[in-house]
């Protein structure tokens, strides 16, 4: 059975070109452009004979890059290629340290 985060990131890996990812916090040298994911939530929506059967899946993908926000990775295709559906997205704050521009981007999945 593939974990919602091996599925994450299987779709990421699937950028081209590569963009370097990691889930919650990047550690280390912050490259121009780089991907952080994250779990929201993981709800189940039905349960038959006292057994979940169908979970749904909400993921922040936080694509972060020196430049700003007008040329960004594809993410789209990939996560829509590996079965989520999109959400909201919204700009996030500059971040003060590292001068990256960030975009929060939701999508869901649904497990059975």
């Amino acid at each position: 059975m593939t974990t919602i985060f091996e599925r994450v990131g299987d779709a990421l890996t699937t950028l081209s070109p590569a963009v370097p990812f990691a889930m919650d916090v990047f550690i280390g040298d912050l490259p121009d452009t780089f991907i952080t994911y994250s779990l929201i939530t993981g709800v189940p929506d039905q349960h038959a004979d006292n057994a979940e059967t169908i979970r749904s899946y909400r993921v922040q993908i936080n694509i972060m890059d020196v430049t700003g926000l007008a040329v960004l990775p594809d993410v789209d295709t990939a996560m829509l290629a590996a079965g989520f559906k999109k959400g909201p997205e919204r700009a996030l704050p500059k971040d003060q340290d590292t001068s990256h521009y960030g975009l929060a981007k939701d999508y869901f999945y649904l497990s059975a």
